[in-house]
């Protein structure tokens, strides 16, 4: 294991879905009538660019990523556990077909946690949720916790107005967060499409940039107006993979439009409720702890989409931050990320 004072547990690291694998856990009668029928993929693409084929053309394909693979990595870097999450997945949101979202949701947790958690602890796993059909989220929501050990489900940030079709404060949505808070499970709004945020007359590289940040913003601002915080007081809510230097500014644009009756974001921030995931380099890292505290900022490899040689660089240039403490630093690579997924530190 790589020399590291710190132990880290990876907050936000993505798995491959391979749908030939996915295809054994989908129920009968489609399991076997998909078998050798047309190839189309089980997910839509995230945007219409083939990501692939551009980081094949960059010498970054790591090739097959799985279960051993992921724990090598994780030898290689010192981290001790990691949260996954899905990559296909991440555009489940704009799965149009309600049918096919339940039962693809359900085949992909059952296959997660056959091929990961059923092979080390140190994977954890985050659950798809079909939004599309909300009784069935629920449901989906209390069987992975309950019978799969899954810590957390995601909410995809940008459906690119496709399948789910309503903001994630919807009021449509909160069964789904009263079960999480009954369950005691945390949530996470996690984007990658960028399709349907107004940035797709620019080019791939300019859109990626955006994507991110742009949904996040929407979500945020859409759940903390609609008063759901309020009304579900112990649900945890991540907001994963926009950096955090957009949550002082998304803050300062509240103030005085804060709708009566709603707390204000400010509080819901540094509540320890909100959880946010951090770049080792961004400058706006310091500013962000000042406003809403060491508590709420979490690591994130982002492997297996970035190279683990500039992960190793991340670890390093977190670590050797002259303008965190060293009381920060462990919060963000490890206290924070047990806090958020109430994960066993023993095991963890």
């Amino acid at each position: 294991m790589a020399d590291n004072e710190y132990l880290i547990i990876d907050g936000d690291g993505h798995i491959q879905e391979h749908d030939d694998e996915i295809r054994e856990y989908l129920d009968e009668p489609v399991r076997s009538g998909i078998k050798d029928g047309p190839n189309f993929p089980f997910f839509p693409t995230l945007d219409g660019y083939q990501r692939d084929v551009f980081r094949a053309a960059a010498g970054m394909h790591p090739g097959y990523v799985g279960a051993e693979e992921w724990l090598s990595f994780m030898d290689e870097t010192g981290i001790e556990s990691t949260v996954l999450y899905p990559t296909a997945g991440l555009s489940v949101g704009m799965i149009q077909d309600t049918d096919w979202a339940v039962l693809l949701c359900r085949a992909y947790n059952n296959w997660f946690h056959d091929r990961y958690s059923r092979r080390s602890p140190r994977f954890k796993g985050v659950a798809l949720l079909p939004l599309q059909d909300v009784d069935e989220s629920v449901k989906e929501l209390r069987r992975s916790v309950t019978e799969l050990g899954m810590v957390s489900a995601m909410l995809p940030a940008n459906s690119a107005d496709m399948g789910v079709r309503r903001p994630l404060g919807d009021t449509c949505f909160w069964p789904i967060y009263a079960e999480a808070e009954r369950l005691n499970i945390p949530l996470a709004v996690h984007g990658a499409p960028s399709i349907g945020l107004g940035t797709n007359f620019l080019a791939r590289t300019e859109a990626v940039l955006l994507e991110h940040p742009l949904a996040q913003m929407i979500q945020a601002s859409s759940m903390m107006m609609s008063g759901l915080f309020d009304e579900y007081p112990k649900l945890r809510m991540a907001y994963l993979e926009a950096d955090t230097g957009w949550v002082p500014y998304l803050i300062d644009r509240f103030t005085g439009r804060t709708r009566e009756g709603v707390t204000d974001p400010i509080d819901l921030f540094t509540s320890g409720r909100i959880f946010l995931s951090c770049q080792s380099g961004e400058q706006s890292l310091r500013y962000a702890i000042d406003r809403l505290g060491d508590q709420v900022v979490l690591y994130a490899s982002d492997y297996w989409h970035e190279h683990p040689a500039e992960i190793v660089e991340d670890i390093e240039i977190l670590r050797n931050r002259g303008d965190l403490s060293e009381d920060e630093k462990r919060n963000i690579f490890r206290n924070n990320t047990i806090r958020f997924y109430e994960l066993d530190e023993a095991v963890a």
